[in-house]
């Protein structure tokens, strides 16, 4: 499966909800999807499955900018805490 994007709003929240395998060819797609949804948007992570080393990257950044990542599976999170540690 490939990534799959969808947008969610709700009362109190707008989410992009990611879905499948995320891969540094989709970021240039992910990157306007926030930008068009603005900075209070949260990155819906719980159906990803993989991800590749560019995509750590970014989600590091994102979250590191303040975009909340709900639901990010923990491998994914572990990889993102080192390579955070590894630019300090």
């Amino acid at each position: 499966m490939t990534l799959k994007i969808l947008t969610e709003t709700t009362e109190h929240t707008r989410a992009i909800r990611l879905i499948g395998r995320i891969q540094a060819e989709h970021l240039d797609e992910l990157k306007e999807q926030i930008r068009r949804w603005g900075p209070n948007i949260a990155l819906e992570l719980n159906e990803v499955n993989l991800v590749d080393v560019e995509v750590v990257r970014f989600l590091g950044g994102c979250k590191a900018r303040g975009i909340k990542l709900l639901r990010c599976p923990q491998y994914i999170e572990e990889w993102i805490a080192k390579e955070w540690d590894r630019k300090d």
